[in-house]
C-alpha cells in the first residue's frame, strides 16, 4: 500500500513551521506591555488598557481586494500589508476606537517563504504605523483552491473607545464644516475598475504620468497604483477631542460613507471643486463618467471630518486638513456633491 504525505499534495508542514520562525521577531517588533504571551499559543491576548470610565471594544475585518492582482502580477509586494491594516484601522477610528490589536489571514496556492515574510514585513509596518500589536495570525496553503502563485489576504482588528465619545456623532449639527483629509491615491478600493480600463486601453503602465511634479518626476503609473493606503490614526489620536464625527473614504466614495455618520435632520454639502485630487486619480478620469468616479474613488479625501466652525483654524493649521463643505438641517439625511 502507498503512503501519502501532505507535501504530496502541495501542503509543506516543516516550510511553514520554517516560515513561523522567522515570523517571531517581526511580529515582536509590534508588541506593547499590553500584549501577553507571544506568536505560537492558540489565540493572542491582549489586556485591556486602563483609564477607560465605559469602554467599547469595537472590531473591523477587511482585505486588499482586486489591488492584489497587480501585486501579483507586476510583484509588488512590499505595501500590500501595509493597505491590509489599513483598511481595518481606518474603519476603526470611526467609531472613535484607538486600534489594538491585529490579525491576519494569508491562504496561498503554496506557501513562498522569502515573498511571505515581504508580505508579512509589510502588515508589521502597517501595525507600525497604526500603533497596534500583530497579536496572531493563520497562513494556509490550499493547493486545490488558489491556482500557482495566487494568494489572498484578510484582516482583523479590535479597537477600544470610550462610550462617551461614540455618541459625539449625534452632536453634528448645521453651520458644522467637513474637513478632509488626503487620500495617498485610490487606496484598496475601485481595483477591478482601474483594471479594466487599464486591459481594454492597453496601458503602458511604466509610463510617467507626473512629470510635472519635482517630487514625483520618475513616478510611473505602476508606482502610482501601487501607493499604499494612508494610515490615519495619528491624525485621529491628534485631534479626536475636536472631531464630532469622522468617516473612512472607501467604496461608495463620499456620498456612501459620509452618510453614514450624519444624524437625523442634517445633510452634508460638498463642494465638489474644493477637493484636491491627487494626479493618479485624475490619470484615470477622462475614462470615467464623473458620477461613477464620485461613487466609486475617494476622489483624494481619504478621511472625512465633521468639526465645529471653531476647530477649523488650529486644525488645518497643524495638519494637511482642508474644508470642502458644511453640514445643513434637512429633513432627508443625505449627502450632496455641488
Amino acid at each position: 500500500m502507498q503512503n501519502f504525505t501532505y507535501k504530496d499534495f502541495g501542503v509543506d508542514i516543516d516550510s511553514g513551521n520554517a516560515f513561523v520562525e522567522r515570523l517571531k521577531p517581526l511580529v515582536a517588533s509590534t508588541f506593547s506591555p499590553l500584549v501577553l504571551g507571544g506568536l505560537g499559543g492558540f489565540s493572542g491576548c491582549f489586556e485591556l488598557p486602563k483609564g477607560y470610565q465605559n469602554p467599547v471594544l469595537c472590531a473591523a475585518t477587511d482585505g486588499v481586494g482586486s489591488k492584489l492582482t497587480l501585486a501579483i502580477t507586476h510583484n509588488r509586494l512590499e505595501n500590500i500589508g501595509i493597505d491590509l491594516v489599513a483598511m481595518c484601522v481606518n474603519d476603526l477610528i470611526c467609531d472613535f476606537a484607538t486600534p489594538l490589536v491585529f490579525l491576519d489571514y494569508y491562504a496561498m496556492n503554496a506557501l513562498d517563504i522569502e515573498k511571505s515574510l515581504v508580505i508579512l514585513q509589510g502588515i508589521t509596518q502597517g501595525c507600525k504605523l497604526a500603533g497596534c500589536a500583530l497579536i496572531g495570525g493563520e497562513s494556509a496553503e490550499m493547493p486545490s483552491v488558489y491556482g500557482k502563485g495566487d494568494f489572498d489576504l484578510a484582516g482583523f482588528s479590535i479597537g477600544v473607545a470610550e462610550k462617551a465619545d461614540m455618541l459625539k456623532r449625534e452632536s453634528v449639527k448645521d453651520g458644522d464644516i467637513i474637513l478632509a483629509f488626503q487620500s495617498s491615491g485610490f487606496h484598496s478600493n475601485g481595483y477591478s475598475l482601474i483594471r479594466g480600463i487599464i486591459e481594454s486601453k492597453k496601458l503602458d503602465l511604466s509610463q510617467v504620468f507626473d512629470s510635472k511634479d519635482s517630487k514625483n518626476a520618475n513616478m510611473t503609473l505602476l508606482d502610482g497604483l501601487m501607493k499604499p493606503t494612508r494610515i490615519y490614526t495619528n491624525i485621529f489620536a491628534k485631534f479626536k477631542d475636536k472631531f464630532k464625527a469622522l468617516a473612512h473614504i472607501t467604496g461608495g466614495g463620499l456620498r456612501e460613507n459620509l452618510v453614514r455618520v450624519l444624524p437625523q435632520n442634517t445633510q452634508a454639502v460638498i463642494e465638489s471643486k474644493a477637493i484636491k485630487v491627487p494626479k493618479i486619480i485624475e490619470f484615470f478620469l477622462p475614462f470615467v463618467d464623473s458620477k461613477e468616479a464620485f461613487r466609486v474613488f475617494n476622489m483624494g479625501v481619504g478621511l472625512c471630518v465633521i468639526v465645529d466652525k471653531s476647530e477649523v483654524d488650529s486644525i488645518v493649521k497643524n495638519s494637511d486638513a482642508y474644508a470642502i463643505g458644511r453640514i445643513e438641517s434637512s429633513q432627508t439625511k443625505q449627502v450632496i456633491l455641488r
